[in-house]
């Protein structure tokens, strides 16, 4: 299977002001989410990516735009790969959320919880997997493919690819437009990169060295 990179969106305002956004529509980047988005191809110009799969909202779609654009390659939307379905409480703010009986269940056993008229951190993370694993099987094992989602989506299913503990998944970091690489394959996952940010390096192949005269 390929090498996945798992991209998180830039910047937005309700990222700055500490709103969680969920499906709301009409969340762009702001100024500086533009700016990463735009860091974000230059670093990646030159790996050697066959295909971009973006979540439809449009903090991610515009993080995808200006890597797509130097790569001339397409974005292909996927519902799978959406924001955590969080219902009501999208558009609350954080410090109302933290006042909540129900904020110590999302904190200390996340595997529990549903959001009132969304879903389970559960169900999300079997979402995004079972959307990477359909991803992959469209990919040969030696290509690329980069991904642009969420913060908790990007978490969820490097913990499951780890065997990690769902209620664990928060001590993974996942920064806005950072980057996380997983390898797939049928023996297993292997976790290559977590939450790096530009300048990336991959790795090139080596020259073959010249036979020595005799």
């Amino acid at each position: 299977m390929p090498l996945i990179l798992l991209i998180r969106h830039g910047e937005n305002e309700y990222v700055k002001t500490g709103k969680l956004a969920g499906h709301i529509p009409g969340v762009h980047l702001n100024e500086r989410g533009q700016k990463q988005a735009a860091e974000l191809a230059e670093a990646l110009a030159n790996a050697p990516i066959k295909a971009i799969y973006c979540s439809p909202l449009e903090r991610a779609q515009e993080t995808a735009a200006p890597l797509a654009a130097r790569l001339g390659l397409e974005i292909q939307t996927r519902a799978g790969l959406l924001e955590t379905n969080i219902g009501d409480w999208a558009g609350l703010e954080l410090k109302v959320l933290g006042k909540l009986p129900e904020w110590k269940t999302v904190q200390g056993a996340p595997s529990r919880f549903r959001f009132p008229n969304g879903e389970s951190f559960a169900e999300c993370q079997i979402r995004v997997a079972n959307e990477i694993e359909a991803i992959a099987k469209l990919h040969k094992a030696d290509e690329v493919i980069a991904l642009v989602s969420h913060a908790d989506p990007i978490r969820l299913v490097t913990a499951y690819y780890l065997g990690m503990s769902l209620d664990h998944f928060q001590r993974l970091a996942c920064d806005t437009a950072s980057v996380t690489m997983l390898a797939l394959a049928d023996t297993g996952a292997f976790l290559h990169k977590l939450n790096q940010r530009p300048p990336f390096n991959f790795p090139t192949p080596e020259k073959k060295k010249a036979k020595a005269k005799k």
